[in-house]
């Protein structure tokens, strides 16, 4: 919605509203599971059929929990820093921007071209973040909102960043991400 809430009719599905979210039949019972990485873990080891090295599914356990606890908040933690100080009274907006931007100044961006390089590093040495891996696991589906953040924020380029770039542009050319409704 406008105001970046979810709307009250989630809360009809879940407690929270989050969303995403699915709902897991299971016989008489049905279970509403939220959280990105959560479903993604499910729905791989409900359905999937990759089999890892184990620094492999070292790395894809690493990454897929590495999206959601680190680098995502990062990056929502620095556009919602940004959102907010533009929301202020207009007469409270120079305070605002000031303060909040000290405070992503300080916290948030020393953060984020330590992480990119880390990631960098990785992917240019591997074609998808689990290593030895011949397609995307849970952590490339995890790991693509935090790149596609990051390339918006216009944290990496294709210049500082070419091997992240790439993926980007790999992730982006694979038949099941063009037809996913969510990316319509």
């Amino acid at each position: 919605m406008p105001n970046h809430q979810a709307p009250s009719s989630l809360l009809e599905v879940h407690p929270l509203g989050k969303s995403p979210v699915i709902e897991v039949k299971n016989g008489i019972e049905s279970i509403v599971l939220a959280e990105s990485c959560a479903i993604i873990t499910y729905l791989l080891q409900n359905y999937g059929k990759q089999t890892l090295s184990a620094e492999g599914v070292l790395d894809d356990l690493y990454y897929t929990y590495y999206a959601e606890s680190t680098l995502r908040p990062l990056i929502v933690v620095r556009q919602r820093l940004s959102r907010f100080a533009n929301r202020a009274p207009w007469f409270l907006r120079p305070m605002f921007r000031y303060v909040l931007g000290a405070y992503r100044e300080m916290y948030v961006d020393p953060e984020l071209p330590k992480n990119s390089d880390m990631i960098e590093k990785h992917l240019s040495r591997n074609q998808w973040f689990a290593r030895g891996s011949d397609g995307p696991t849970a952590a490339d589906y995890a790991m693509i909102f935090g790149l596609e953040g990051l390339q918006e924020e216009k944290a990496i380029t294709p210049e500082t960043h070419p091997a992240m770039t790439r993926y980007i542009e790999k992730v982006h050319a694979r038949p099941a991400y063009k037809s996913s409704s969510v990316f319509e």
